[in-house]
């Protein structure tokens, strides 16, 4: 159930992967999906910059 005071279903979680994936993209989304796919494309757009890198990792943790 979403917290009515955030005002949608964001949680401290989220926002504490936000930070990690700011820090460090593949990790952020290694906590948020595991061994998927898309942690090893964020492998790779983290390798090929780091700004890449960070976009899609806010970017799976902001969908999910």
């Amino acid at each position: 159930m979403a917290d009515p005071n955030t005002g949608g279903d964001s949680t401290g979680g989220d926002i504490l992967r936000i930070i990690v994936a700011v820090l460090l993209p593949p990790l952020g989304v290694l906590l948020q999906v595991g061994l998927t796919m898309h942690f090893f494309i964020n492998i790779v757009l983290t390798l090929l910059g780091y700004i890449p890198g960070i976009i899609h990792a806010v970017w799976i943790i902001a969908r999910r």
